[in-house]
């Protein structure tokens, strides 16, 4: 089993963005030598809890402080770029760093609506049906293969040299399922914030899913059965992004596992968090039944325990979305904590 890292750059409560970077830096290097795979940067706007606007500012930092790791974007929000933009981007850091450097596309916008509308080109911006154009464009661009009747052909995406970075089409839906099987791209499934399996049912011609993991395994097999192979891949490859902590005993991890869980929650009720909350904030938690029950469902999708338990549920979701490589997400309230988790799960899998 290969495992990854998802690092979304968390804040503190009582810490600064700047203390969040770094600890994304510390934590990458940790990784490096661990043995993990990937490290993964994710894209998020106008957050309180989250300090990563930049994944393409941040990556090639990354990639300076580590020597052996994968390092992406997990991904570039493609709503709010131009395709020459991000193919000149990845270009670049392709060129800095050879066979180093993923592509993670995604479609969502990383923001609430308001922000997204910030975040937009003006009158020109783009729809989110363009998004598989988009992605096109990004590729041919990236590959300067643009054909010679496509409105930008003769445009070279600069630096011009041999490298480029592996694309990968993020998706937690049937859409960008079903938009990696037809471009003939790899899919890294989002696990920890797929929809239910009943928000499926229709797409895949199935009235029900594996109760344990969602829709998300029917997903993926369906990207399998129809993915079109490409000139960039001849066969499916797929990666599963999931929450977890791993702590020295379940009670604890639970407890930090707590902190993702209430930052959830007070998004969703238009209440965003401060930072992600301290121990003692957390202990001083009063929640009615109704988010009690809410925290209770998005536990589901999370792992949360000590090393051999989170051992074995990863291996069955693996097993179950029939993959060999997963990217890991972990959010706690400290930053030893989060480390401590990662190093907990390397010795598990025997990484290193």
């Amino acid at each position: 089993m290969k495992l990854s890292v998802l690092d979304q750059s968390p804040v503190l409560s009582g810490k600064t963005s700047a203390e969040a970077l770094q600890a994304t830096i510390d934590l990458a290097k940790l990784a490096d030598g661990l043995g993990y795979t990937r490290y993964w940067l994710a894209e998020h706007h106008s957050s309180t809890t989250l300090a990563d606007a930049s994944p393409e500012i941040l990556i090639p930092v990354v990639a300076g402080n580590t020597n052996r790791i994968r390092v992406g974007s997990g991904g570039v929000m493609l709503s709010h770029y131009a395709p020459l933009k991000v193919a000149e981007t990845f270009r670049m850091l392709a060129t800095l760093f050879p066979d180093r450097i993923d592509m993670g596309l995604g479609r969502a916008p990383g923001s609430d609506r308001i922000t997204a509308a910030a975040l937009q080109t003006g009158p020109v911006s783009f729809p989110i049906e363009s998004y598989p154009d988009q992605v096109s464009d990004v590729l041919r661009f990236h590959n300067n293969a643009m054909p010679a009747n496509h409105r930008f052909s003769g445009i070279q995406a600069t630096p011009v040299g041999p490298g480029t970075a592996v694309p990968w089409l993020l998706s937690s839906s049937y859409g960008s399922v079903s938009y990696a099987a037809a471009l003939g791209l790899p899919l890294s499934f989002a696990h920890f914030i797929a929809e239910s399996a009943h928000s499926h049912s229709q797409h895949l011609g199935s009235p029900a899913a594996q109760p344990e993991f969602g829709a998300g395994p029917e997903l993926v097999e369906w990207y399998r059965d129809n993915f079109q192979p490409s000139e960039y891949f001849s066969e499916p490859l797929v990666t599963v992004g999931v929450a977890a902590v791993c702590a020295d005993n379940t009670e604890e991890a639970r407890r930090f596992g707590m902190a993702r869980h209430m930052m959830r929650l007070r998004r969703d009720q238009g209440a965003p968090l401060a930072g992600v909350p301290t121990l003692d904030e957390l202990d001083q938690l009063e929640l009615n039944d109704a988010e009690q029950e809410l925290i209770s469902l998005n536990r589901q999708r999370a792992i949360e325990g000590d090393a051999a338990t989170v051992k074995d549920k990863l291996e069955r979701l693996a097993a179950a979305y029939q993959t060999d490589e997963l990217i890991v997400l972990t959010i706690t309230p400290t930053y030893e904590s989060r480390s401590h988790s990662y190093e907990l799960l390397a010795d598990a899998f025997g990484l290193a």
